[in-house]
């Protein structure tokens, strides 16, 4: 295909409550859509970066900044392009994942729309339907945590994911795991809220049968992470800290992982992500596919990632309704636990434009 230009459309989402971490409160998804033009057709793609570098070093205006004066250039100056291709085409910058995972995706929704194949089936899909879990904030009591996740499994909701920090780990686990029962899938995120000086409080949290702990300690330390799985029993999963194959062998080998959350965006696209997954398989380590508020773009990609045969945890792809009212896509709706992959050309669904409309915040085209 060759690269006409590429829209960079800025959009703010209202959540339907606010989402709280150990890095802060979100009440609005503010994120950037990109709007891949070729001779071919149009492709979307989703920048989960978030308006500051609080998750990641990478936030939504230096993505836009460096789409617009480096990475759609270089693309467009490669000429005719495929999307296999575009992580080649890009390797020269440094960095800024998220943003060149956005592009791709774009990329990669434009070839296979055009080519009458779905996300699905490229990446490698074996599965048409995905069990779904669900990430639920800091709150601001034990009793509305409760009042919380009960909806969600009233909900159908397969696992539940706790959001976690120093303060707020032990008791609110202690809590559900009361309520709830031993049956219930139950992991937390620390989101790098500790260090290996806490080991003993984290330990506290092994009796309470957790699928896993994830990213207790800061993405750099990964040797930490190795030393802290032999002091916990609680087996524990890196998030931030796997942002490639190479550092996903590495931190396999070391012994700082049992378990490896894939979220394409943070490694650089889901062609990346993919090979994370093939990865892990070969070494035998289960994967899962986070999540980071994604519309119903990112949401379709992620849901058709998920349904590679290594993806053997219910993963972070809740509902639309999960996070928003009105989606910019058809919504997806949880079917007795449930996702369905979408089967149509690329992405297999596209935005309403009124919906997107409603929430657009600024646009900015980036011709090729």
């Amino acid at each position: 295909m060759k690269l006409e230009g590429v829209e960079l459309r800025r959009i703010a989402m209202p959540l339907v409550a606010p989402f709280r971490t150990s890095f802060g409160t979100q009440t609005v998804r503010e994120l950037m859509l990109l709007r891949v033009v070729t001779d071919e057709g149009e492709g979307w793609g989703e920048c989960v970066a978030m308006p500051d570098p609080l998750y990641s070093s990478e936030y939504t205006e230096a993505c836009a900044d460096v789409l617009t004066r480096f990475l759609v250039p270089a693309l467009a100056a490669a000429g005719p392009m495929k999307a296999a291709s575009v992580a080649e085409v890009l390797e020269p910058f440094k960095g800024h994942r998220m943003a060149k995972a956005a592009l791709e995706m774009s990329v990669l929704d434009a070839e296979l729309r055009a080519a009458g194949r779905s996300f699905g089936s490229e990446l490698g899909a074996t599965r048409d339907r995905v069990p779904c879990g669900v990430s639920v904030g800091i709150m601001e009591s034990i009793p509305a945590l409760l009042d919380a996740v009960g909806g969600y499994l009233d909900e159908g909701y397969v696992r539940i994911k706790l959001k976690i920090e120093p303060g707020w780990d032990v008791e609110p686990v202690r809590a559900v795991r009361e309520r709830f029962g031993d049956e219930v899938l139950l992991q937390v995120d620390a989101n790098t809220a500790y260090t290996l000086a806490d080991a003993p409080q984290l330990a506290l949290l092994d009796p309470f049968d957790l699928l896993l702990i994830e990213q207790p300690l800061e993405e750099e330390d990964v040797l930490g992470h190795a030393d802290l799985a032999k002091l916990i029993a609680t087996p524990v999963c890196l998030d931030e800290s796997i942002v490639s194959a190479r550092s996903a062998a590495a931190a396999i080998r070391l012994g700082a992982c049992a378990i490896v959350n894939i979220k394409p965006g943070r490694v650089g696209g889901y062609l990346e992500a993919v090979r994370i997954h093939d990865v892990c398989v070969g070494a035998g380590v289960p994967v899962w596919c986070g999540g980071m508020l994604e519309t119903g773009l990112g949401r379709a990609a992620n849901v058709a990632l998920a349904a590679l045969p290594g993806f053997t945890l219910p993963g972070d792809t809740s509902a639309s309704g999960r996070y928003y009212r009105s989606d910019i896509t058809e919504p997806f709706v949880l079917d007795d636990g449930h996702l369905t992959v979408p089967a149509g050309p690329g992405l297999g669904v596209s935005p309403d434009p009124d919906a997107l409309a409603a929430v657009t915040t600024g646009t900015t085209w980036v011709p090729a």
